[in-house]
């Protein structure tokens, strides 16, 4: 065969088979392309200690495929419809005239959403007001009758929260608030007076890393009606960043809103610290920026605030000022952990 007679098709199917002949062999071979992939999440649920119930509840519903909020929301509200726990939804403790007053606030980290609700009355699951809030408007917080009127709106029946065991803790308040007063004292064995700043925080990571935090409280007992504390604050009471982790907080929410702690916790996870460091770091700044007043004669806060955190990677971590538990569920079940604590 001539070398003009040569078709196309016979010098490409020569030239194949000469690339084929070298391409298997070893010395020869080029390697494939190095490609960086993100192990997959460990999943997880975070909680304040109260919430051990729901933190089994929010993992078991993550896990099967729900979506990161609508597991802790289910999460919550087993706090929030509980008439025992005082610190939460319905049966919470009132404001210094009876009356309960809710705060709520939530973030969904694949949507880059967050609503929250302030000083709600009436509605028992301010929970799920938030998410609505989240989901259907364009606003993040709404306040008082008006977000009482949002969420009628949507079918939710306004109720009285007041339960009758939170009803005498506040009487008996009220009886002893001042020696000047026109109330007579109760005698202190007669019945224990309840005081709190109780809530819940829940953060969960996702088997495919996705990532929602909650909080929600009836805030702090015998409050001056109208005080909203760091709970429906986004970046102080919860915060959440798909990219990073989430972080939320129970105690103190004045101090906490000074520090923007929630969103502070996350940015120090950011910076590569573990969530444990990050919420002790957290801690940290609270003292710093912690008026004399509230300050004891040895330098230490007063008053109890705590931190719970957990990053992408599934890694967790709580933190306080002495000695305290959160609530985390993973694969091996819902149990109560030891918090870092700031002074040993």
């Amino acid at each position: 065969m001539s070398e003009s007679s040569l078709s196309r098709r016979s010098f490409l199917g020569a030239a194949g088979a000469v690339v084929a002949g070298t391409a298997i062999t070893p010395s020869t071979a080029v390697a494939a392309p190095w490609v960086s992939r993100r192990p997959p999440a460990k999943p997880v649920v975070v909680a304040s200690a109260n919430g051990i119930r729901g933190v089994q509840r929010a993992f078991d519903l993550v896990t099967a495929g729900s979506d990161t909020l609508d597991a802790i929301v289910e999460g919550v509200k087993i706090q929030e419809l509980d008439p025992n726990d005082m610190s939460v939804g319905y049966g919470g403790l009132p404001n210094e005239e009876g009356v309960v007053q809710l705060d709520a606030s939530c973030m969904h980290g694949p949507s880059k959403r967050a609503g929250a609700v302030g000083a709600l009355e009436g509605i028992k699951t301010p929970s799920e007001i938030a998410r609505l809030v989240l989901k259907y408007t364009n606003h993040i917080m709404l306040v008082g009758k008006d977000a009482q009127r949002f969420a009628t709106s949507y079918g939710y029946q306004v109720e009285d929260l007041l339960t009758p065991r939170a009803r005498e803790a506040w009487l008996h308040w009220r009886a002893n608030r001042g020696a000047g007063d026109d109330w007579l004292d109760v005698a202190r064995d007669e019945r224990l007076s309840l005081s709190t700043t109780g809530t819940i925080n829940m953060d969960v990571v996702a088997p495919n890393g996705d990532i929602s935090s909650i909080t929600t409280t009836s805030g702090l007992s015998w409050k001056i009606p109208g005080r909203v504390g760091d709970s429906p604050i986004i970046g102080a009471g919860q915060y959440c960043d798909n990219d990073v982790g989430a972080a939320g907080s129970t105690g103190r929410g004045e101090s906490n809103i000074m520090v923007c702690g929630a969103f502070l916790t996350v940015e120090f996870m950011r910076q590569g610290m573990h969530p444990k460091d990050a919420a002790l770091a957290t801690l940290k700044r609270v003292v710093e920026k912690t008026p004399p007043r509230l300050l004891g004669p040895d330098g230490r806060p007063n008053f109890g605030l705590n931190f719970y955190a957990v990053n992408k990677a599934g890694e967790f971590g709580g933190a306080a000022f002495g000695r305290s538990r959160f609530a985390v569920c993973d694969e091996q079940g819902a149990r109560l952990v030891d918090s870092a604590a700031l002074y040993e």
